[in-house]
C-alpha cells in the first residue's frame, strides 16, 4: 500500500471516530436533559360529595285566570262605546251600548198589556161575584119548588164558568209579568257590562255596527293572578309523581305545593312564585307530554296572556351525590372520561358514567369517589402514565 492511501485511510477513521463520539455526546445530553425537565403543572379539583336539589325547566305560555268574550245578549245598534281599550275595567262597567228605543217600546206594550189583564181580573171577578149571589138566593127557592130546578142549573152553571174566567184573567196576568220582566230585562241588555274585574281588549265592533248575540264585541281577561301553562314530559311527570310512594294515593297532580319559578322572556326571574292548579287529563301521544295548569300573583297586571317564559321547578333532592366540575369531563367517540391524579402524582384516564347537570358540575353516577382529584387546567399533559404536578385549582361557582 502506497503511504498516500495510508494517509487517507487513517484520515478517515480520525473522522469516523470524531462524528460517533460527537453523536454519544448529543445522545447523552438529550437523556440528562430529558431527566432534569420537571413534570408539567396541570390543575386539579377535588371530587365531592353532598346533597343537592335537582331543578327541571320547561317551556311556558301565559293565559288569563279567566278569559270572558263580551257578547251582547239582543240585537241592536250600537251607539256608545264606554271604555278605553286596554284599560282595567270592573265587573259589571258598561262597556257598550245598543240603541234602547225600541225596547223601551216594547215595555211600555208590555206594562199597558198587564194592566189590561189586570182590569180583566177585576171584571171577571165582579161577574163570579153575580153569579154567586144568584145561586145563594135561588137555592133554597128551588129546594122550595118556588122556582124551577133548570134555572137553578143555569146560575150554577153560570158561575163555573165565572169561576174559569176569572182563573184565565189571572193567568193571564202572570204571563203579562213575565212579559213585562222580560221586557225589562232586554231594555238592560243594551248596556253591555263586564262580566270580571281584568284588562279589555280592542273592540271588534264600532258605533253604528248592527250586531246580534252572536258578535263578539271584545274581549276581557282577569290577569291577577295570572294562568301559566306548561307541558310536562312523561318522564317528568312519573319522577315528580313519585309512583313508588305513592301507588295507593288518590294524588294526581305534579309538583303540588313546590313553589315554581318563572323565568321571562328577556331572561329575568320574576319576583313572585307559583303554585300548580291542575293536571290535564291524559297524556298527548303526538309530543309525549301532559298540559300543566300553574297560578302566578300579578299585580301589576305586568303579565299578559300570551307571553312566553320558562317555569322551573326542584323534581328530585339527590342525596350524596358525587360532582365533578364539567372542565374536568371530555368526550371521546361518545364516551365521557376524566383524568385522574393519584398520589404518586401520576395520571390515569378514567371512563366515567354522567348523571344531570347540577350548575358547574356534573353528577357522576358511576367512575369517580369523593376525594379524587380530577384535572380541569392542563389537560392536555394528562396522558396516561403521565407525571404531572398537581396545583390546586380556583373552585368553580356554585348552582344559582
Amino acid at each position: 500500500m502506497s503511504r498516500s492511501r495510508r494517509l487517507r485511510s487513517g484520515l478517515l477513521l480520525l473522522v469516523g471516530g470524531l462524528v460517533l463520539a460527537g453523536t454519544n455526546c448529543a445522545n447523552n445530553s438529550q437523556v440528562n436533559a430529558q431527566a432534569n425537565t420537571p413534570p408539567p403543572t396541570v390543575q386539579v379539583a377535588v371530587v365531592e360529595s353532598r346533597d343537592v336539589p335537582l331543578t327541571s325547566e320547561w317551556i311556558a305560555t301565559m293565559d288569563g285566570y279567566i278569559n270572558a268574550q263580551i257578547k251582547p245578549h239582543v240585537s241592536g245598534y250600537l251607539i256608545r262605546q264606554d271604555y278605553r281599550e286596554g284599560s282595567f275595567v270592573r265587573k259589571g262597567d258598561v262597556l257598550f251600548e245598543i240603541d234602547p228605543r225600541p225596547f223601551q217600546a216594547a215595555l211600555d206594550q208590555s206594562q199597558g198589556q198587564l194592566e189590561q189583564n189586570e182590569a180583566q181580573v177585576i171584571q171577571a171577578q165582579a161577574q163570579l161575584a153575580k153569579a154567586t149571589q144568584d145561586v145563594t138566593r135561588d137555592t133554597p127557592l128551588a129546594e122550595a119548588k118556588a122556582i124551577a130546578q133548570s134555572q137553578l142549573d143555569t146560575e150554577l152553571q153560570a158561575k163555573a164558568g165565572a169561576m174559569a174566567a176569572v182563573a184565565a184573567a189571572r193567568a193571564a196576568v202572570t204571563a203579562a209579568k213575565a212579559a213585562v220582566e222580560q221586557a225589562q230585562l232586554n231594555l238592560s241588555f243594551t248596556k253591555i257590562v263586564s262580566l270580571v274585574d281584568g284588562i279589555a281588549g280592542i273592540a271588534q265592533a264600532q258605533i253604528g255596527d248592527l250586531v246580534t248575540t252572536s258578535s263578539v264585541l271584545t274581549s276581557v281577561s282577569q290577569v291577577n293572578p295570572i294562568k301559566v301553562y306548561f307541558p310536562m314530559s312523561e318522564q317528568d311527570y312519573l319522577r315528580t309523581q313519585k309512583i313508588g310512594v305513592r301507588a295507593t294515593s288518590v294524588q294526581s297532580t305534579p309538583l303540588k305545593g313546590v313553589p315554581l319559578t318563572l323565568v321571562l322572556a328577556n331572561g329575568s326571574i320574576y319576583p313572585h312564585t307559583g303554585e300548580v292548579l291542575w293536571t290535564d287529563r291524559q297524556v298527548d301521544p303526538s309530543t309525549g307530554t301532559i298540559r300543566v295548569a300553574s297560578a302566578f300573583p300579578n299585580p301589576g297586571n305586568i303579565l299578559r296572556p300570551g307571553e312566553y317564559g320558562r317555569i322551573r321547578a326542584v323534581t328530585e333532592d339527590r342525596h350524596d351525590a358525587v360532582l365533578v366540575p364539567q372542565a374536568a369531563v371530555t368526550e371521546l367517540q361518545g364516551t365521557f372520561q376524566a383524568a385522574v391524579v393519584g398520589n404518586d402524582d401520576k395520571v390515569k384516564i378514567q371512563t366515567v358514567q354522567l348523571g344531570p347537570q347540577v350548575g358547574a358540575f356534573w353528577i357522576v353516577n358511576q367512575g369517580l369517589e369523593a376525594g379524587d382529584r380530577v384535572v380541569v387546567g392542563g389537560i392536555q399533559f394528562a396522558r396516561q402514565g403521565a407525571t404531572v404536578n398537581p396545583v390546586p385549582a380556583a373552585a368553580p361557582k356554585q348552582e344559582q
